[in-house]
């Protein structure tokens, strides 16, 4: 398999920035739209809380974006600060993390985002393919959290495209 040149990481940066944008967008609306007093809502006994499952989103995509930037993962937990004890809490400390991240990540070089970096002894790839990790992470995760929303009383926002609760919101102030 041929190596990949720092031409190509600073090219799948730019290809992968606008959809971590986007995706970032949707994911902070899925939790806002939990209901604030329904973050212990859990489907099943072993399924995290919707709260549980929101910090768990944004602390992982933390975890990927930051351990890019800085050329090698930190695995220390990322604990949920005393203050953030709501959805919308969350929504904004993801909000504030994001940015840093982003910031660090618009100004990576190519060789930098070509740095092989090693992901518990599991996964060893170019940062840049990293980013690829955390979208799909992201959005996973993201598709669980959107399926708590109705059955804790929430609506579920657009997504990709409109959803049946965003639809209804639209007929209602048109009306």
């Amino acid at each position: 398999m041929e190596t990949i040149k720092p031409e190509h990481g600073a090219f799948l940066l730019q290809f992968l920035l606008p959809a971590l944008k986007s995706e970032h967008r949707t994911t902070r609306a899925v939790i806002e739209a939990i209901p604030s007093d329904k973050g212990d809502y859990r489907p099943d006994p072993a399924a995290k809380t919707a709260m549980e499952l929101a910090w768990h989103i944004v602390a992982a995509d933390r975890r990927f974006l930051e351990g890019v930037a800085a050329g090698q993962f930190n695995f220390n937990p990322i604990h949920r600060p005393e203050t953030v004890k709501t959805s919308a809490g969350i929504a904004t400390w993801y909000d504030e993390s994001f940015a840093q991240c982003l910031e660090r990540l618009e100004k990576m070089t190519g060789e930098q985002l070509v740095k092989s970096l090693d992901f518990r002894g599991v996964f060893q790839m170019p940062a840049v393919a990293f980013l690829e990790v955390a979208l799909r992470h992201a959005v996973h995760h993201r598709g669980q959290l959107s399926t708590y929303l109705r059955p804790m009383g929430g609506k579920v926002p657009a997504i990709y495209g409109e959803s049946y609760d965003s639809a209804e919101a639209k007929k209602a102030a048109q009306a």
